[in-house]
């Protein structure tokens, strides 16, 4: 990223001079990177400001470009239900959501009702951003081909794409986004890549940038790390998963060996490696979090961009938890730069935050919360 924050080198890649010329240079090689991780052309990759806007993207432009049906799964980021919904106010799109069961995986049996010659957008995840379960994507792609002839199928990759081939994961996919900040790349950036041919109309209006799909100027320092950081998680992508999935099963187990009361959410089904995803009875996460910011474990209850808006989280409710057991969740995160002693501290501090709160420290938690 370096050489495109040198002040005189941030050109405009659409501008004609010899700075331009390099600027676009710069783009067209991440695009050679982006598209050959993800399975596409490199002209079918558009940059955009954040994995968020290249989902809201992959919805609104084909829907806008052929009004109809969009199905999308319960459990899917808020990014993606929102433009669905988004979609419907406008009156271009018919909102349909597919059920999951208990483990958060699409119900196969709802989506095939769902599904017919009206429906333009199909959106499934990859792997679920909460809780960190895979989705059947692969069947839920062929469904869709086979009843909804018309429908564009959509995934969203971000959780996936620092774990696993996502060209291979994603084939039945027409469209793909990921999201830079999940494998190392620059926070605010993203990317929608094409598998085949889709008629999209913009969400952003200016220039003709990104083949008229996005316009504005790219950010080409953070595009080029983006793509530099994608090339890098590719590489090492089996030692760094062998690596995080030992740290996540001894921070999982140990967690449920030793604070009473804990479940794994969705136990037994195959997640990503760098989420460990808990239920705590007779804890709120709220408080639970306080406490484990202070003592310096960075964690969560539900997805990132959510932290700080303490309701239960729309995934456990999806997959059929009470509203009292989700507000109980825990959502610890690991990747590559995790090391054993982080997992030792996790270990010590988490069953400690527990045992303050359950002995009655939940009046100190609130009061700090009160206090931030």
């Amino acid at each position: 990223m370096a050489p495109w924050l040198v002040p005189g080198r941030t050109a405009n890649p659409s501008g004609s001079h010899w700075a331009a010329a390099e600027a676009r240079q710069a783009l067209d090689e991440a695009r050679d990177t982006v598209s050959g991780v993800l399975g596409t052309a490199p002209g079918d990759v558009v940059f955009t400001a954040s994995g968020s806007e290249a989902a809201t993207l992959a919805i609104l432009g084909p829907l806008r470009a052929a009004p109809g049906a969009v199905v999308v799964a319960s459990v899917e980021h808020h990014c993606v239900l929102r433009a669905a919904r988004a979609a419907e106010r406008a009156g271009t799109a018919e909102a349909r959501v597919v059920a999951v069961g208990g483990d958060g995986t699409v119900d196969l049996s709802c989506l095939a009702k769902l599904l017919d010659e009206h429906v333009r957008v199909v959106s499934v995840q990859l792997v679920n951003n909460e809780v960190g379960v895979l989705q059947p994507f692969g069947d839920v792609a062929r469904l869709v081909r086979r009843r909804a002839p018309h429908a564009v199928v959509h995934t969203d990759a971000v959780q996936a794409a620092p774990w696993y081939d996502v060209a291979e994961m994603a084939r039945g996919a027409d469209l793909i986004t990921i999201s830079a900040h999940k494998f190392g790349g620059p926070p605010g950036t993203g990317a929608l890549a094409f598998r085949r041919s889709v008629p999209v109309e913009p969400v952003v209006y200016g220039g003709p940038q990104e083949r008229e799909r996005r316009a504005g100027t790219q950010a080409v320092a953070a595009v080029a790390g983006m793509a530099a950081a994608l090339g890098a998680a590719a590489s090492n992508r089996a030692a760094a998963s062998a690596h995080v999935r030992r740290l996540r099963d001894r921070l999982c187990t140990g967690l449920l060996d030793d604070i009473p009361g804990t479940r794994e959410t969705a136990p037994g089904r195959d997640k990503a490696p760098g989420h460990c995803h808990l239920l705590i009875d007779g804890v709120e996460s709220e408080a639970l979090l306080v406490l484990l910011d202070a003592a310096g474990l960075a964690a969560s209850a539900g997805a990132a961009c959510a932290s700080g808006a303490m309701e239960p989280s729309h995934v456990l409710l999806a997959m059929g938890f009470e509203p009292t057991e989700a507000l109980g969740a825990l959502r610890l995160t690991l990747g590559p730069a995790s090391t054993d002693d982080d997992v030792d501290f996790a270990l010590r501090e988490v069953p400690r935050a527990v045992a303050q709160l359950r002995a009655g420290g939940h009046r100190l938690a609130r009061t700090m919360a009160a206090a931030r």
